[in-house]
């Protein structure tokens, strides 16, 4: 299996989040299920079901965030020396050549994207226009609009 990108802050929330799950969330799902055992007969018990509908979800979860985290790469780019190219996790600003208006986005992970945190998939069209470039280089990233021209102002390690 191909090892997936992630950078340290996302691979520390999903042990986290896997943290979580383990130690809280499911011994009070099978402290529900137990309740819910005492009521009788359980094919009518609408609270068991539920319980147990929780536990299927918490531990198809659990196994989804261990297998990410098994697959990982983590990747820390604040070790890895500055040289003004675009690489995984490094943060970029960008200006739109046509509008002079810029942009900040930090290039992460499939599972660690949020667009409105400025965190873009290593995958998404920009992320991918951008990495390998330097500073000063201009790109063109193909939008459902048409093909936006970038310049590459900053790229920073943090």
């Amino acid at each position: 299996m191909n090892k997936v990108p992630m950078t340290v802050v996302g691979a520390e929330r999903l042990r986290q989040e896997l943290d979580q799950l383990k130690k809280v969330e499911r011994p009070r799902i099978v402290q529900a299920i137990a309740e819910a055992r005492e009521h009788g007969d359980l094919k009518e018990n609408a609270e068991y079901h539920a319980a147990r509908e929780q536990q299927s979800f918490c531990e198809g979860r659990i196994q989804e965030i261990e297998g990410k985290l098994s697959h990982a790469q983590v990747i820390d780019v604040t070790k890895i020396p500055h040289t003004g190219k675009v690489i995984f996790g490094s943060t970029v600003d960008i200006i739109n050549v046509d509008t002079d208006q810029t942009q900040t986005y930090t290039i992460v992970g499939e599972d660690e994207a949020d667009v409105k945190a400025n965190k873009i998939s290593v995958t998404s069209p920009i992320a991918r226009a951008l990495v390998g470039k330097m500073e000063g280089d201009e790109v063109v990233v193909q939008t459902p609009s048409g093909e936006v021209v970038y310049e590459i102002d900053k790229v920073q390690h943090i």
